[in-house]
């Protein structure tokens, strides 16, 4: 066999073993970050971590513009989404928890459609009649959380009974659901299948983010799932080079919130802060 036959055959034969060898590697890789993903109590960490520690903080004197976050754990994405962007850093950013069973609504309704069973903790809970105070020192006031059809319906009503100043500004996030996740059935995908996987949001998205869309005001409704989804029935599930998105269908990874956040402060009410 002439030498240089063989010398040729040697290399294609190293540059296939290599490229198997990093593809391979790769796909190890990205199976490794998906199982560490399927344990939900070390993403829930991360989803709460910067949020609780400016939970309830007052604001300072000092010239910076005052930004309150309230809402539940989806609040907590958001205050991620800023994180993970570096976005509202004229701001000094504050929050308040307001827990889903309770959700951030004023008025006598309210009481109406919490559960009984969770009545004595909501009446424990903070709650924006609570905030009232830390409201009215505020800039921007952002609202989010996993709505639920009633306060959905409250909310053009609550925003009335907050009293806001013209000189405040106030932004709503609409509802998020990236359907069920299962990252064991991931594992087996290829690239291209990951990139093109779409799941059927929960059951209540489209409705709730149709209330609230009809009965808000432009100027303050961000139609997040429309913006970050392109659909209100579906959402992909991996951003393009193949991060995951959310981790349990609700909350965001921190690629997530990366890749959510760079959306929604670029093609929404958010891009002029």
């Amino acid at each position: 066999m002439p030498f240089k036959f063989v010398k040729s055959f040697l290399s294609i034969l190293i540059i296939t073993l290599f490229a198997s060898f990093s593809l391979n590697a790769f796909a190890n890789q990205r199976n490794s970050q998906l199982l560490e993903m399927a344990d939900n109590v070390k993403s829930g960490k991360y989803v709460k971590k910067h949020f609780l520690e400016l939970l309830k903080k007052p604001f300072s004197a000092d010239a910076k513009k005052k930004a309150l976050i309230i809402g539940d754990s989806h609040a907590q994405d958001f205050v991620n989404m800023i994180f993970e962007n570096k976005r509202l850093q004229d701001y000094q950013i504050r929050t308040r928890d307001i827990p889903t069973q309770c959700q951030p609504i004023l008025g006598n309704n309210a009481s109406k459609y919490i559960a009984a069973k969770d009545k004595a903790f909501c009446a424990k809970a903070d709650s924006l009649a609570k905030a009232k105070d830390q409201i009215a020192e505020a800039d921007l006031i952002i609202l989010a959380a996993n709505w639920k059809e009633w306060s959905a319906k409250e909310l053009a009503n609550t925003i009335k009974k907050m009293q806001l100043s013209p000189k405040q500004k106030l932004l709503v996030l609409g509802r998020k659901s990236f359907g069920k996740i299962s990252i064991r059935n991931y594992l087996r995908l290829s690239d291209q299948e990951l990139r093109n996987l779409r799941n059927k949001a929960d059951n209540a998205q489209g409705n709730i983010n149709r209330i609230m869309k009809s009965t808000l005001d432009k100027s303050v409704f961000i139609d997040t799932q429309r913006l970050v989804c392109g659909s209100t029935n579906t959402c992909r599930v991996f951003t393009s080079d193949l991060k995951l998105i959310s981790f349990d269908g609700g909350h965001l990874t921190k690629d997530g919130a990366r890749y959510m956040g760079n959306i929604l402060f670029k093609d929404s009410h958010l891009r002029n802060l």
